[in-house]
């Protein structure tokens, strides 16, 4: 008789793309964007929708409650999406399912995260080329790993932009977990030995989800709060105003290229 204790962790990986509950048999094409920025930064996103440059064209909705989808109008006419992907790899996967069963293919998603290293002050951009699977969702996408890959292409596209603003910025691994009170002072030190630059909770599970979905997606990383020191640093990330509504028209003007 199997003792249970002794099974190994779930690492088990089906690829059959088809599950019991699947996305585009309940959310239907519907005419909004093709791209899509996903925007971390609600209050950004709130001002847009003030100042008239954001209009609702759909609204999803979990037990949460509404989780609405804008198209904000670009200079040369392009309508872009813009909408909130929740907190949290498990959240962000459904809500990127929903939004692409509908119609969305290709995703450009801005957001703060922690830094992993000293010389990444407050406000520096990284530019994710891996992230490393310390979460729970992107096993159910993708083979079992420790490192998921960017888009080469996506990423270039988006270095293009920021070299044609002039804003710095690096390129380097990132470290998604789910657990965000479990971010120990062995694990930073882990973490940073292989290569880590910042730590956040989403990364790996958008790479897995357009991975199998097929869907174009590239990221662009604040430095926000610092974890490189003895103690936690929260660097008054949750303020830069500016900073976080020029990252999300940078997201949106890539958007129209992809």
């Amino acid at each position: 008789m199997t003792n249970h204790h002794d099974l190994p962790p779930i690492l088990e990986f089906d690829p059959n793309p088809r599950a019991m509950i699947n996305a585009d048999e309940h959310y239907h094409l519907i005419d909004i964007p093709k791209s899509v920025v996903f925007c971390f930064f609600y209050e950004i996103i709130d001002k847009l929708v003030a100042d008239g440059l954001a209009r609702e064209v759909h609204a999803m909705r979990s037990e949460l409650g509404r989780h609405p989808v804008y198209a904000v109008r670009m200079p040369d006419g392009q309508e872009v999406g813009l909408m909130h992907p929740g907190v949290g790899a498990p959240l962000a996967a459904a809500l990127l399912e929903e939004v692409s069963a509908h119609g969305a293919r290709n995703f450009i998603a801005v957001g703060g995260a922690g830094s992993l290293r000293k010389e990444l002050t407050l406000g520096h951009l990284v530019v994710p080329t891996k992230a490393l699977r310390d979460e729970g969702v992107s096993y159910h996408y993708v083979v079992p790993s420790r490192w998921i890959e960017a888009q080469a292409d996506v990423n270039h596209l988006i270095t293009t932009v920021l070299d044609k603003h002039s804003i710095p910025y690096v390129l380097g691994p990132t470290w998604t977990t789910d657990a965000f009170y479990r971010e120990t002072p062995a694990k930073v030190e882990r973490r940073r030995n292989e290569g880590c630059l910042t730590v956040e909770m989403e990364t790996s599970a958008f790479f897995a989800v357009c991975q199998m979905r097929n869907l174009r997606f590239g990221q662009i990383l604040y430095s926000a709060d610092d974890l490189s020191g003895t103690e936690w640093d929260g660097r008054g990330w949750h303020h830069r105003a500016s900073l976080r509504e020029q990252l999300t028209f940078l997201a949106a003007e890539i958007a129209t290229m992809m």
